[in-house]
């Protein structure tokens, strides 16, 4: 089946600072702040919603389109990404700027202090859609080019092709009509607990408003696993038990991947999300979102430990 994952292509770069920054920050300048923060070191990691969810989906045995933008620093990104086996022909290269990237820099008590360049991410990726066969084809629209976002769901919904759509941290920039609107034009909406609350005070449509125009709904909630939610019925899979969590970071894309892998197969949705929720479960015990790994058979089996055999 073809698999489109539109959404962004990123850089990671992470930075530890042996300190706190409140220590730094003198309270009556607050205004006219100019500090400096000596780091620890720099860790680059490969990430952005699209080469996240591609990445699970190869460890799962599919081979996904990216549908994104880089820049003229692509070239360690694609090296990856062709050692992995997913294909770099639908993304598209704008070679007057840099990759979207952020700057992340902790210090010791977990604050944060992030910038983020969108750089390639500015301009959408235009993918041709034309060859693609609406019976054989499943697509997700994650957070990236906003234009991408919109018009991508558009031609899904034009040309019968299920989508996906899962808005995440695009969601303070959406107009709330158009959000609404494209919501209308998926399949499934995806986001977690907090996001959810976020579209139901943009455009004011409850979850059953929402379930009117969407056929399913899937809500994370972090360590009270997620909620499979339709016209019908609420089902919620428990998260798989992970007592080593090193790092939530890219869990969510982890899911995602994992949920489309049981679309893919067949499955019902709720067993679906039980793969999505495994797929999780392995992305937390290391740090990055593309740094995880595991086979097939230790997939199947941990899915088995805590699930069952699908339609059992």
């Amino acid at each position: 089946m073809d698999i489109l994952v539109s959404g962004s292509m990123a850089y990671d770069r992470i930075m530890d600072f042996p300190g706190r920054f409140s220590d730094h920050i003198m309270p009556d300048k607050i205004h006219m702040i100019n500090v400096s923060f000596t780091v620890n070191g720099l860790k680059e990691n490969l990430g952005g919603t699209a080469g996240n969810i591609a990445y699970v989906l190869s460890l799962l045995g599919e081979k996904a389109r990216i549908l994104a933008t880089m820049g003229h620093d692509y070239h360690q990104y694609f090296q990856w990404l062709e050692e992995k086996g997913i294909g770099t022909g639908d993304i598209r290269i704008i070679n007057e700027e840099l990759t979207a990237s952020a700057y992340i820099t902790t210090d010791e008590g977990d604050n944060q202090i992030t910038g983020f360049n969108p750089g390639a991410m500015k301009f959408p990726s235009l993918c041709d859609l034309t060859k693609a066969t609406p019976a054989d084809c499943l697509a997700i629209v994650a957070p990236g080019n906003l234009q991408d976002m919109a018009d991508y769901t558009k031609a899904y919904h034009e040309n019968g092709i299920f989508s996906i759509f899962d808005p995440g941290q695009s969601l303070p920039i959406w107009d709330a009509k158009d959000l609404a609107n494209t919501i209308s034009m998926s399949n499934m909406l995806v986001s977690n607990d907090y996001e959810l609350g976020l579209i139901q005070n943009a455009t004011g449509l409850s979850e059953d408003r929402l379930l009117e125009s969407i056929g399913t709904i899937v809500t994370t909630k972090a360590e009270h696993g997620c909620d499979v939610t339709t016209a019908a019925r609420t089902l919620t899979v428990p998260v798989v038990p992970t007592p080593g969590v090193v790092d939530p970071t890219g869990a969510g894309d982890a899911f995602r991947g994992g949920l489309i892998k049981g679309l893919v197969e067949g499955h019902s949705v709720e067993r679906a999300a039980q793969m999505g929720t495994v797929c999780a479960h392995y992305a937390v015990q290391k740090y990055g979102t593309q740094e995880y790994h595991f086979t097939i058979d230790e997939f199947n089996t941990t899915l088995e430990q805590y699930f069952g055999k699908a339609n059992s």
